[in-house]
């Protein structure tokens, strides 16, 4: 069952992608994030109240209240804000896919060991990711400010996880999961109110994006994250992240009719076995 989990969280994650599609042509960006987490949060109560699960108290709460800020309210803001400002989603998902080559390049200076197998597999990857994306790119006509804020999503996913491996490796997942949406909520509900008109078009495609999105997103897939993070080394859970375009983009093509070239049929190939080869014992 253990090796099942890292497939298992890719193809949970990866179905992000499509949840959002559905329901953003209803909905503002980050007031979309703010329904979704404040959701969330009381669903984890429950969860937390019915297993009867120990609350992380002081420091270890703050250190919660990072990882959340960072995972969820930094990242999934940036990147729902730099699409809605034109980024096309090719775009946004080849920025973030640095991810594991930037968590190695921190974690290397850290002191943990990457080897030079990994830092091969971290590069095969991440030209498999842009194989995968290259004819969705777009690059005409983008708009120079709507890339910074996947920029900056990218520094929150990887000091997301980072910090959460570093201080967060015991923290109960259903009591953790409270503090962090809690606290994403509490970073967006901001600029939401600044930036959006907030109006919502409460359709049953909004609700079946949002059911999905907090269920299978914000409960199960940020739990097995989590949990992948206590177990494995940072640069071998990064690199997971390589492995979810190309699943998004097999999704689409079966639920879409997103046509996969040759082109992007390597790139899977290839992706797949740069993470094989960072991930080999």
């Amino acid at each position: 069952m253990a090796h099942l989990v890292p497939l298992v969280f890719v193809a949970l994650w990866s179905t992000g992608f499509i949840g959002s599609k559905a329901g953003l042509p209803y909905i503002e960006p980050l007031t979309f994030l703010v329904v979704r987490f404040a959701i969330a949060t009381p669903l984890f109560v429950a969860w937390s109240l019915a297993v009867k699960a120990p609350w992380p108290r002081g420091r270890q709460a703050l250190h919660v209240a990072v990882v959340g800020a960072a995972l969820h309210g930094v990242y999934l803001g940036g990147v729902f804000v730099s699409i809605s400002w034109g980024l096309p989603a090719g775009l946004s998902a080849l920025i973030v896919g640095m991810q594991p080559l930037l968590t190695a390049a921190i974690i290397r200076a850290l002191g943990e060991d990457v080897t030079p197998r990994q830092w091969l597999g971290l590069g095969l990857g991440f030209v498999g990711v842009g194989a995968v994306l290259w004819e969705k790119l777009g690059f005409e006509g983008i708009p120079l400010v709507a890339v910074w804020p996947s920029v900056i999503g990218l520094f929150g996913i990887t000091f997301g996880t980072l910090y959460q491996q570093r201080f967060c490796r015991n923290v109960n997942l259903a009591t953790g999961g409270v503090i962090q949406y809690a606290a994403a909520t509490l970073v967006l509900v901001g600029p939401m109110f600044a930036f959006e008109t907030r109006a919502i078009d409460w359709t049953p495609q909004l609700f079946g994006a949002l059911a999905w999105l907090i269920l299978v997103l914000s409960m199960g897939a940020i739990s097995l994250l989590m949990l992948l993070a206590r177990r494995g080394a940072a640069a071998q859970t990064a690199s997971l992240f390589y492995l979810v375009p190309p699943t998004t983009a097999l999704m689409a093509w079966v639920l879409f009719g997103e046509v996969l070239g040759f082109l992007a049929l390597a790139g899977m190939a290839l992706t797949a076995f740069g993470v094989y080869l960072v991930r080999k014992s």
